[in-house]
């Protein structure tokens, strides 16, 4: 295999696992700043929020717990994870070919 595919293997996979990362990061950034009761009516609360929420769609109510911040922590914890996971997976497969 050529060094020249090879290199943008490396580099489509790195990009991959750094979009996954940084959806994980929001999604991570949202719960803590729930959990902290962050002024919603700031600007960088809204814009992680409103990031997260679109995100999340997929996972968002996906629990009905009693509690407000354990939906928010599952719902939104899950997105993290699973971002996390395929995104990494996603991102070694195409490191491989």
């Amino acid at each position: 295999m050529s060094t020249r595919y090879r290199n943008g293997a490396n580099q489509a996979g790195r990009v991959v696992a750094i979009v996954a990362d940084i959806a994980a990061l929001i999604l991570g950034l949202w719960i803590l700043m729930y959990l902290l009761e962050a002024n919603r009516a700031n600007d960088l609360v809204r814009f992680v929020h409103d990031t997260a929420s679109w995100l999340a769609g997929w996972s968002h109510d996906l629990f009905t717990f009693d509690e407000a911040w354990a939906r928010v922590v599952a719902g939104y914890g899950l997105a993290a994870v699973v971002y996390l996971f395929a995104g990494h997976a996603i991102a070694r497969r195409i490191h491989r070919h």
